[in-house]
C-alpha cells in the first residue's frame, strides 16, 4: 500500500548528502574550458588561482570526479538549516483543480532567505582554510551578498560586496542585512574602481548589471593582498555546491516512491537550477530515467531563449576569463525590472552545454505574469516568494493547468529558491499597476552580439 504523502517531506540529519554531485562526470560533451582573455588558451590552475581560492579552482576544473566529499565543517553549518523541506502543494493543486501533483523544494528557511547559503559557506570555508583575509563578490537582488556576508561573519572573514545599483536602491533592507553581518556594500558601477569609473563614463546614469558588479569585485580582489573573488552562480564549482538541493529532493521523493515527470527551475546564472536538476540530469545522461527539465528566465534578460551559444566575457569590464555559454553579450544592460538575480547576461557553461545538446528546454516569461503567479501562490500556500522563484511558480502553474485541460496526472517539481520579504517595492509596483513588461528588441540584441569576442 502506497504511503500517504505528507505536506512536508523532511529528511533526517543523517540522510543529508555527505558528498556533492558533479554532473560533468556524466556529461558526454563536457562544458568548454574557460579561456584566457588575452591568449584564448584554456585557463590553467595557476592563472585561476590569482582570482579564486585554490581548492575552488580544483573543483572548477574537475570534469571527471562524480562525487566530491563535503568537509565536516561545512556539513556542520548545513545542519543549521538543512535538510530543507520538500513540500506537496496540496492547496495550490486544489485551487487550480488540477490532477497534477505539485511539489516544491523550499530553500528559504534560513536567515539569508535563499539557496545561496549552500555555496556561500563552502566558498568562505575554502578561503578561510587558505588563510585569506577576506573575499569580494557581486550581488544582484542581494540574496548572494546576504548569504556570503552571513558565511563570512560565521568564519571571521572580511566581505566586500558590489551590489547592482538598481537593486541597491530598490532593496535597501537586503543591503542592511549584509551590513548587519559586517559586510561593506557598494552600489555598482561605482567610482571606487577603475573599471567602475570606465563603465560610468561609457554608460552615464546606468542602473548597473551583474556583469558590471563582477568586474568591480574582481578588480577589488586582485588589487588587495589577501583577498580572492567568489561568485554566487554560473561557475562549475557553484553548481557543484548547490547539488545538495537536488540530492535532497531526489532522496525525499525516493522515500515515498515518487518519480517526477517535470522539473522546473528559474534561471539567471544557473546556480539553483543546476543544483536542483543535477541528480535527475545524471540519471538522464546515464540512460537510467527521463525527465522533462525546464529552465524559466525573464523575457527582459533571455539568455537561453534569445542568446548566442558562444565564448563571451563573464563580466562587462572584460577582465574575467572567457566562458562558452548562452549569452546576450557582456555589454548587454538589462532593463531595471524586478527579476532580481536573473539579470545576468550569460548562463552557466554546464547548463548551456546541456541545453545546446537538447537535454533540457527553456522558456521566457514577462514580469507581470510572474507576479500574478507569485501572488496566487502566496494566497494559497502561505509563502511570499522571491521574484526569481516566482518565475518557476509561473511555469509550474502553467503546466498544472495543461494537465487539467488534458486530464494527465503528471508530477511536477519546482525550486522555490527563497522568500520575497525584501522585495516589497516590486510587489508594491505590481499592485499599483506601475510594473511594465520590457522586452529587448532584436536590434538591441544584435548590437550586443556584434561585440562578442572573436574566438577561433
Amino acid at each position: 500500500m502506497a504511503k500517504e504523502i505528507p505536506y512536508k517531506i523532511y529528511l533526517e540529519e543523517n540522510e543529508m548528502p555527505d558528498s556533492w554531485y558533479n554532473v560533468r562526470a556524466d556529461m558526454k560533451n563536457k562544458p568548454a574550458p574557460l579561456l584566457n582573455p588575452g591568449t584564448h588558451q584554456p585557463m590553467t590552475a595557476a592563472e585561476l588561482g590569482g582570482v579564486f581560492c585554490d581548492d575552488l579552482v580544483a573543483q572548477e576544473l574537475d570534469d571527471t570526479t562524480a562525487y566530491i566529499p563535503i568537509p565536516d565543517e561545512i556539513r556542520s553549518f548545513y545542519r543549521m538549516y538543512r535538510p530543507s523541506p520538500l513540500v506537496r502543494a496540496y492547496c495550490l493543486e486544489e485551487k487550480l483543480q488540477t490532477p497534477a501533483k505539485i511539489y516544491y523544494k523550499f530553500e528559504g528557511n534560513n536567515t539569508s532567505g535563499s539557496h545561496k547559503l549552500n555555496s556561500a559557506i563552502a566558498q568562505a570555508y575554502y578561503a578561510k582554510k587558505q588563510g585569506l583575509k577576506g573575499v569580494t563578490t557581486e550581488t544582484g537582488a542581494g540574496q548572494w551578498g546576504t548569504a556570503l556576508s552571513m558565511a563570512c561573519a560565521y568564519l571571521g572573514l572580511d566581505c566586500k560586496v558590489f551590489m547592482v545599483k538598481v537593486s541597491y536602491e530598490q532593496k535597501p533592507f537586503r543591503r542592511e542585512v549584509m551590513r548587519t553581518y559586517g559586510a561593506s556594500v557598494t552600489p555598482s558601477p561605482s567610482p571606487d574602481t577603475a573599471i567602475g569609473r570606465r563603465i560610468l563614463a561609457e554608460h552615464p546614469g546606468t542602473t548597473g548589471s551583474l556583469g558590471c558588479a563582477i568586474s568591480e569585485a574582481v578588480e577589488a580582489a586582485t588589487t588587495n593582498e589577501g583577498y580572492r573573488y567568489v561568485l554566487g552562480s554560473v561557475l562549475n564549482q557553484v553548481l557543484l555546491h548547490q547539488s545538495v538541493i537536488g540530492l535532497e529532493t531526489k532522496a525525499a521523493l525516493d522515500k515515498y516512491g515518487i518519480k517526477p515527470d517535470i522539473i522546473i527551475g528559474c534561471a539567471g546564472g544557473g546556480s539553483n537550477l543546476g543544483g536542483l536538476i543535477s541528480p535527475f540530469m545524471g540519471e538522464k545522461l546515464r540512460g537510467e530515467a527521463d525527465y522533462q527539465i525546464i529552465a524559466i528566465e525573464p523575457a527582459s534578460c533571455p539568455s537561453f531563449t534569445r542568446g548566442r551559444f558562444a565564448y563571451d566575457f563573464a563580466d562587462t569590464g572584460m577582465i574575467c576569463p572567457l566562458a562558452k555559454m548562452y549569452t546576450l553579450g557582456s555589454n548587454f544592460i538589462p532593463s531595471p525590472n524586478h527579476a532580481g538575480g536573473l539579470r545576468y547576461h550569460g548562463m552557466s557553461p554546464i547548463l548551456s552545454q546541456l541545453y545546446h545538446d537538447g537535454l533540457m528546454e527553456a522558456r521566457s516569461v514577462e514580469q507581470t505574469s510572474v507576479f500574478k503567479a507569485a501572488e496566487q501562490f502566496a494566497r494559497v500556500e502561505g509563502i511570499l516568494p522571491a521574484p526569481e522563484s516566482a518565475h518557476a511558480i509561473r511555469a509550474a502553474i502553467d503546466e498544472a493547468i495543461k494537465c487539467k485541460e488534458t486530464g494527465e496526472e503528471k508530477t511536477i517539481v519546482f525550486g522555490l529558491t527563497g522568500t520575497g520579504y525584501f522585495d516589497m517595492v516590486a510587489y508594491e509596483k505590481f499592485h499599483n499597476g506601475e510594473m511594465s513588461d520590457y522586452i529587448p528588441t532584436d536590434e538591441e540584441l544584435e548590437a550586443s552580439f556584434a561585440k562578442l569576442p572573436k574566438v577561433d
